[in-house]
């Protein structure tokens, strides 16, 4: 069932008004608002000379703050488009229409010219979502939504501008999806933070099937806090109605989500959680709180530590609501509060976070110190895994091992 939006004016989405944006830290604060209740367009300088290049966007993303960018559609002209085709994974599966990588570079060139144009005449339209499954560690299955090659190639270089307009606005708090960062940089911030900080409880969380729950009218109004061009707005809305072609053969049409295995998906889930967590709890929650705090998130999996129980418990309870708000729900079995301290040292008292678990154990030197290991469920899902690859390939010849490892 589609999340509801109620037709009342006040009722409606609000993460671009001003009033909203600085009690809740929704959006950028302080912005001129027009008739519609969106922020009007901040013109620093003609973008139809000065904006170019994605360099020349996040140039001035990063120096004009409250600007809403115009314009964007047409840097989706053939430049572009070949270089994202250069970039574009070749041996990737297939989308409904079961045109290759291969068969499309047979003709390449007027391949790219007709989607030009396509584009320029605003006749392109999204050929619909391939669903397919893939087995998840606890057993059950993970949906992966795969886009058509050109649906690849015209979402790749959207996702582009978006991530030149909005990086520069992402918190330091995100690791997922971003340049110059990975699950490893999360995994070792979250342990120097506990390890050297006045931490003392903390907060694990995982929101429930975020990718398929994703509210289209609240995702399509917090892009509008930076992009004040319709077309591009409308591209991406296609994208999320985009038709999900189902292995047994039936279409639907989505109400909610972004198609988790889109080129797309990444960067919209970032501004989705940009704006519904970081911001609120970065520029509303935290300066509440009496001790100190921090939020640390990759993707839609994040975890929270405080100093003080009261402030845990506190945000701890207003989470759901908060999550609810924008159509998301937490998954309760991954979500809790633990005493996390090094003057209570334990193996029993562990926070899971990225397939590790964090524990406080006495160093070689006695003192305490904040250890990792791998998850035990993580374990037992590699070990089966390794104990199946050594089964199916036992037979095989070393070249005939070498080879499949190389591909």
């Amino acid at each position: 069932m589609r999340p509801a939006m109620a037709a009342r004016k006040s009722d409606k989405p609000t993460v671009v008004g001003e009033r909203e944006s600085r009690l809740q830290g929704e959006g950028v604060c302080g912005n001129d608002t027009s008739m519609t209740g969106q922020p009007a367009p901040d013109n620093v300088g003609p973008e139809s000379i000065g904006i170019t290049s994605l360099m020349d966007i996040a140039n001035k993303a990063r120096s004009h703050p409250k600007h809403r960018f115009q314009n964007l559609y047409r840097l989706l002209n053939l430049p572009n488009v070949v270089q994202v085709w250069h970039r574009l994974n070749k041996n990737a599966s297939a989308g409904i229409d079961k045109v290759t990588a291969q068969d499309y570079g047979t003709d390449l060139y007027a391949n790219l010219r007709n989607l030009e144009q396509r584009l320029k005449d605003k006749r392109y339209r999204c050929k619909g979502i391939r669903r397919t499954f893939i087995p998840k560690s606890n057993g059950k299955q993970r949906p992966l939504g795969i886009p058509a090659l050109e649906d690849k190639i015209v979402q790749q270089a959207v996702a582009d501008i978006l991530k030149s307009i909005f990086e520069v606005d992402f918190l330091a708090c995100s690791f997922a999806y971003r340049p110059a960062r990975g699950a490893g940089d999360a995994v070792a911030s979250l342990s120097a933070n506990l390890q050297w900080g006045p931490f003392g409880y903390v907060v694990e969380s995982d929101i429930r099937g975020f990718f398929d729950d994703v509210n289209h009218d609240w995702l399509l109004e917090m892009l509008k806090q930076r992009i004040d061009d319709k077309a591009l707005l409308a591209l991406i809305n296609q994208w999320l109605k985009a038709k999900v072609h189902r292995p047994d053969g039936k279409a639907v049409k989505p109400l909610a989500g972004t198609p988790q295995g889109g080129v797309i998906s990444p960067i919209l889930a970032n501004i989705y959680l940009h704006f519904a967590l970081d911001l609120w709890f970065e520029r509303k929650i935290k300066p509440k709180l009496r001790g100190k705090s921090f939020l640390l998130r990759y993707a839609d999996d994040y975890v929270l530590a405080f100093q003080h129980y009261r402030d845990a418990k506190a945000v701890y309870g207003s989470l759901p609501a908060r999550l609810r708000k924008f159509g998301l729900n937490l998954a309760e079995e991954k979500t809790t509060m633990v005493r996390f301290s090094r003057f209570w040292p334990s193996q029993r008292r562990r926070l899971k976070f990225l397939g590790f678990e964090f524990y406080w154990w006495p160093g070689l030197d006695g003192k305490p110190r904040v250890l990792r290991r791998t998850a035990l469920g993580k374990l037992k899902s590699l070990r089966q895994s390794l104990t199946e690859w050594i089964k199916q390939s036992r037979q095989k010849r070393l070249y005939q091992l070498a080879r499949a490892c190389s591909h």
